[in-house]
């Protein structure tokens, strides 16, 4: 009967613990972001400076943020092509920006991201592409 018990307690201790690691999303800093540029890639390791497109204002900048927040973390490295766009992320005062390449998804895929010093790949929701489409492609 013990053996019973000590075998279910470490069943369900094994799922508890299996089930409360979170997967590993994106990073920003914890500064305010003052705005959000995105520019056509030139390729992958650098940003394009010359932006097609701006975003100052809250909501749009809350889109990319809960975006980028919530991107998770692909096993292995990147085997992939060239990015289409380039996101660079400023800050509010003297700190550095973000570069990060964006593959952008169709309707009802997912987006891919990936910081240009890395080489790790951050895939989005099928949600997450429909507004970072509505942003990028529509605007």
């Amino acid at each position: 009967m013990k053996a019973l018990l000590l075998c279910t307690f470490m069943v369900f201790s094994f799922a508890m613990i299996a089930g409360c690691r979170s997967a590993e999303t994106m990073v920003l800093l914890d500064e305010e972001v003052r705005e959000i540029k995105v520019s056509k890639s030139e390729g992958l390791g650098g940003i394009n400076e010359e932006s097609f497109i701006s975003f100052k204002d809250r909501k749009s900048i809350a889109a990319f943020e809960k975006a980028l927040t919530t991107a998770v973390k692909q096993p292995g490295n990147a085997d992939i092509s060239n990015p289409e766009y380039d996101v660079q992320v400023e800050y509010k005062g003297e700190l550095p920006s973000h570069g990060i390449h964006l593959w952008l998804g169709e309707d009802n895929e997912k987006s891919a991201f990936m910081y240009i010093t890395d080489e790790s790949v951050y895939l989005t929701s099928p949600e997450m592409t429909i507004k970072l489409r509505s942003l990028i492609l529509f605007k």
